[in-house]
């Protein structure tokens, strides 16, 4: 045997391990966070949601961000709302439970299309859309396509203009190859996944400390699979190829509402991604010595950020920046 062959037999076993680590792996998330709620198909792909309260009460529609799931508004978020409002949060195209087709469906316009067919399907057409993070740009992305159908945006530490670099904890996910995508996400990346997610997880939410309970409660285990990889990086991908164009249109932005921001946020700049909506008729809070994932971290803050931003859209104007 040559030792050409012996070097291609290592490889090869080296890479079938992975394999059958990753699918174990990707069993043991799926058994630690089942599927909440139920499933509805649209042109691409499907949306999984839950919902909660009266769904002749103002709907509350929630979006997650980059690599998370509906979990992250289901920890807490929701049942602080449900008595008052009929709330809804979505796993994002390609995330959690739902799916997507095709790449290019991470781009922000596709995504925005996805979330409001499958609003559509269920009849909500006055929706005050919660969004984080990258689900902050696919909230602005629905309120500048579909104005009519949006009452409100409140916008939780929202991605609002292109990012000069992706943040370092997420640069891994930064492949533009769809082949290589899919290769790295079947083999090494839930393996190192699952050996970094401390290191990660403390980035993200810098510079608080994440919970205990995040892999399970907050759906994180869900991470732990090819498909949250692959739907990464096109999210990562699919963001930077778009949001310059949806930049270039908030001056058409006539949906009314607000951002709030923990002031120490470390993945996305406040001042950066904040600041700039005021002109845009967007009000812009900032809660001092709190991160990104505010949601988690600050669901009360939040829970009252929501409420003011659906009882008061459209009756006072308001762009001032606040920080608390």
């Amino acid at each position: 045997m040559t030792t050409f062959l012996v070097i291609v037999l290592l490889v090869a076993g080296f890479f079938v391990g992975m394999n059958l680590w990753t699918r174990r792996l990707t069993k043991q998330g799926l058994e630690r966070v089942p599927q909440l709620g139920q499933i509805v198909p649209v042109q691409g792909g499907r949306i999984h949601y839950v919902e909660k309260g009266d769904p002749s009460k103002q709907s509350i529609v929630m979006i997650h961000g980059l690599a998370g799931q509906l979990q992250h508004f289901t920890y807490a978020i929701m049942d602080l709302l449900a008595d008052d409002y009929h709330v809804i949060a979505v796993d994002r195209p390609g995330c959690g439970y739902s799916t997507r087709d095709t790449a290019d469906l991470g781009q922000l316009p596709e995504q925005a299309r996805m979330i409001q067919e499958f609003l559509d399907t269920k009849g909500i057409t006055n929706a005050v859309l919660v969004g984080h993070s990258l689900g902050g740009a696919v909230s602005l992305a629905m309120a500048l396509d579909d104005p009519e159908k949006t009452k409100a945006l409140a916008l939780l530490a929202p991605l609002t203009q292109k990012l000069p670099e992706t943040p370092q904890v997420f640069k891994p996910l930064e492949i533009r190859t769809e082949w290589l995508r899919g290769f790295i996400g079947n083999t090494i990346a839930v393996p190192i996944s699952a050996k970094t997610a401390p290191h990660a997880l403390s980035a993200v939410f810098d510079p608080e400390q994440p919970p205990k309970d995040f892999l399970d409660r907050a759906g994180g285990a869900l991470g732990l699979r090819p498909s949250a990889f692959i739907t990464a990086s096109q999210d990562v991908v699919g963001v930077d190829a778009s949001i310059a164009a949806q930049v270039s249109r908030y001056g058409d932005l006539s949906v009314p509402g607000g951002i709030l921001y923990g002031a120490q946020d470390a993945i996305l700049s406040p001042s950066a991604n904040g600041d700039p909506m005021t002109r845009f008729g967007l009000s812009n809070e900032k809660i001092e010595g709190l991160g990104h994932m505010i949601p988690i971290t600050a669901p009360d803050a939040c829970a009252a950020f929501i409420r003011r931003m659906a009882e008061h859209a459209g009756t006072t104007p308001n762009s001032a920046t606040k920080t608390v």
